[in-house]
């Protein structure tokens, strides 16, 4: 039978900690351009504490947006308004939205808004646009620019 010395039970521990820590269920964002602004720091305040009846997640870094759900609703503040665009805009608790299909779910980005947010709804969530609602309050945060939806 093997004797485990001291050193070798540290390094056993040191090991697991490193293992464990990797196991983290945080939810990976990557930040947006306009991430830092002050009033995506606003929006980030004011995200909504639950997404039609999922609760919010840890992410990796709070100011790059927020999570919900499992698999993960994911909002970004920060993104570059959209201009002009043939898109589909849809209005939503007078918000402006455009969609664009994404192989695993939808996309929406404010529009008439500068920065924009986007939400990244996975097809689990359909019908999506039922979700956003929850952003509305959020989403008035941000500046109006010229555009709306027609």
């Amino acid at each position: 039978m093997a004797r485990l010395t001291r050193t070798t039970a540290v390094a056993l521990c040191a090991t697991a900690v490193v293992v464990l820590s990797g196991c983290s269920s945080a939810v990976e964002i990557a930040p947006t351009p306009l991430a830092d602004g002050e009033v995506c720091r606003e929006v980030a305040s004011a995200w909504p504490a639950t997404v039609g009846n999922h609760e919010r997640r840890e992410v990796s870094d709070a100011s790059a947006g927020a999570a919900y759900g499992d698999p993960a609703i994911i909002a970004r503040c920060g993104l570059p308004a959209l201009g002009p665009t043939t898109k589909d805009c849809i209005e939503v608790d007078g918000m402006g939205w455009v969609a664009s299909p994404l192989s695993d779910g939808t996309r929406f980005t404010t529009f008439g808004r500068d920065p924009a947010i986007e939400v990244l709804v996975p097809k689990d969530y359909a019908p999506e646009p039922l979700l956003l609602p929850a952003f509305t309050a959020a989403a008035e945060l941000l500046p109006q620019n010229s555009l709306a939806c027609r």
